[in-house]
């Protein structure tokens, strides 16, 4: 990957913390303009749009619940407005719901859903059109090594069901799509580590579970949002023109269920 990325416009959502963060850090290092995308961290998204653009870069912060189709469309309109058309869509933001069968209600998994499915929708329809003119899109939907469907972690059943849908999508998209010059990828993660993974855990809950998983990985240890970054560029990258409908597994090699998707 080379400095090419200077005439590229990438808008990453849920672009303000962990592997979000990481990709516009990521990209901007290549030399694309990037659109950092938040919704509940205004002040971390605008740090580092200050920090970007005080080295030189091109960012800007843009908020957005991206489970609102209206509000995502006024945000790509904002973005080609300050920074260019848009050639890089990432699909960062996602949300958990630890729930069982007991536990499910309807508001919250429609919530979970909106987020981790919809929103994906709603900013590919409104970036499309100008890719589609333009006959060149790269986009990267973030799913999760749960999307595989036979990790045996109790309570993201409904989690994992909203990532099997993204890694659905990704591949129905890609075929309608690439007739127009766009790749759509996906990347899976396993445990990475970041403020959503963290959540609530105390710093003891926490180091129990990066030690519970790293047991189950061929490296040893769990992911960094760096590495999951490195992957996302790689698939992003205008050198990537010939690979799609692909889910890519970044997940230090797991053992604890069948096969890699």
């Amino acid at each position: 990957m080379t400095k090419q990325w200077a005439d590229q416009v990438a808008l990453v959502t849920g672009g303000a913390r962990g592997i979000g963060r990481a990709t516009v850090q990521r990209f901007v290092a290549q030399g694309a303009a990037v659109a950092i995308n938040y919704s509940a961290s205004p002040e971390k998204a605008a740090a580092l749009a200050d920090e970007i653009r005080a080295a030189g870069g091109r960012a800007i912060a843009v908020g957005a619940d991206v489970a609102d189709a209206a509000a995502v469309n006024a945000m790509v309109s904002r973005t080609e407005a300050e920074l260019g058309p848009i050639s890089i869509l990432v699909n960062n933001a996602g949300i958990g719901w630890p729930a069982t069968l007991e536990t499910w209600e309807p508001a919250g998994y429609a919530r979970l859903r909106a987020v981790n499915v919809d929103a994906m929708i709603h900013t590919i329809r409104a970036v499309m059109g100008g890719m589609k003119a333009r006959g060149f899109g790269r986009v990267v939907n973030i799913s999760s090594v749960a999307g595989h469907g036979n990790t045996g972690f109790v309570g993201n059943h409904f989690y994992a069901a909203t990532k099997a849908e993204v890694n659905i999508l990704t591949r129905r998209f890609a075929i309608e799509l690439g007739p127009h010059g766009i790749t759509v990828n996906a990347v899976a993660p396993g445990l990475t580590r970041s403020d959503m993974t963290q959540g609530k855990r105390s710093d003891a809950e926490w180091q129990a579970l990066v030690a519970s998983f790293s047991k189950l990985a061929i490296m040893g240890r769990v992911g960094e949002p760096e590495e999951i970054a490195n992957a996302v560029a790689f698939l992003a990258a205008p050198e990537a023109g010939f690979i799609t409908a692909q889910v890519l597994t970044v997940d230090g090699g797991r053992t604890d269920y069948i096969g890699h998707g």
